[in-house]
């Protein structure tokens, strides 16, 4: 079908407002953390596969880190092995680590690698393993202390903190035009698989890479209030304060956690943004509303 011309005047309106976000940002690196609905729903998925071309298109590097947390769960339901989690953590054996591997850098990776290249792009799918791009080390988790009983380890298995990201194999990538799409699963010294929270890999990459952006999908609109309302720009006194009061909480508080270590680490903005609406990273990089709450 044909365009009328109002229609025609209003797409060219759309690129001419957006022509100053795409010359900021032209062969800048971004992280986009890729979760919730918009990696379940397929009309969602489709959108962002082809934001994701266009990014790369217009010059931007964008590099996809990838959750799988309910993928995960379904398999080892599928399997007849119960998930455990403590304090939000899934606890990982080496059974469940298989499982893990599996589902993230194979079922799920391979999905999100397809869905780009059939938009037009060139996706390369990585583990965190391979050429020991994400060296890691086992989480130390603490259960809190209780007004009976101090603080107290608790063993999660095979889930694993960054130690290190070698950024000069998604340097090549990037460069040769290719959009690398990774597994959050880390590795030490010895070759140890580790399952690997994707919003802290998110985090510790655009650190390590001094990002311009890092974009964190999630199932809200963003930050929210006591009220409710999106808090559409933070600062870091800000984030403080909203943790301290007990309004950051929840799911919310590792991905705000993990954001904060990135800007602490250089990374200019992290943008928490509400995946649930189609276009939600254009939306975000290249409009002045932008589509959830921005951290600077």
């Amino acid at each position: 079908m044909s365009l009328d011309l109002h229609q025609a005047q209003q797409i060219a309106q759309v690129l001419t407002e957006a022509l100053p976000y795409i010359q900021q940002f032209a062969d800048s690196t971004m992280v986009i953390k890729y979760g919730g609905n918009a990696m379940t729903n397929p009309e969602l998925k489709s959108l962002f596969a082809r934001d994701v071309v266009l990014l790369k298109v217009l010059g931007i590097h964008p590099i996809i880190v990838h959750g799988g947390g309910p993928q995960i769960g379904q398999m080892l339901t599928k399997l007849g092995k119960p998930s455990e989690f403590i304090d939000g953590l899934r606890v990982t054996d080496a059974d469940t680590m298989e499982v893990v591997e599996m589902v993230l850098g194979g079922l799920v990776n391979k999905d999100i690698v397809s869905l780009i290249n059939r938009q037009g792009g060139r996706a390369m799918g990585l583990s965190g393993k391979d050429g020991n791009l994400i060296m890691a080390r086992q989480h130390q988790h603490f259960r809190a202390a209780t007004a009976t009983q101090a603080a107290t380890l608790v063993d999660l298995g095979q889930v694993g903190e960054v130690e290190h990201i070698n950024t000069d194999i998604l340097q090549m990538i990037t460069s040769s035009d290719f959009i690398p799409v990774i597994a959050p699963i880390g590795v030490d010294a010895a070759g140890k698989a580790y399952n690997i929270n994707a919003d802290t890999v998110a985090a510790a990459l655009a650190a390590e890479l001094r990002c311009q952006k890092l974009i964190v999908l999630t199932n809200t609109p963003g930050i929210l209030d006591q009220q409710q309302n999106t808090l559409n720009s933070l600062n870091a006194q800000d984030i403080q304060r909203l943790i301290s009061d007990g309004t950051i909480a929840g799911g919310m508080l590792p991905k705000v956690e993990a954001a904060m270590r990135a800007l602490t680490a250089g990374v200019k903005s992290i943008h928490i943004i509400d995946g649930r609406i189609p276009h939600a990273v254009l939306l975000e990089v290249l409009t002045a509303t932008g589509v959830g709450t921005q951290i600077q």
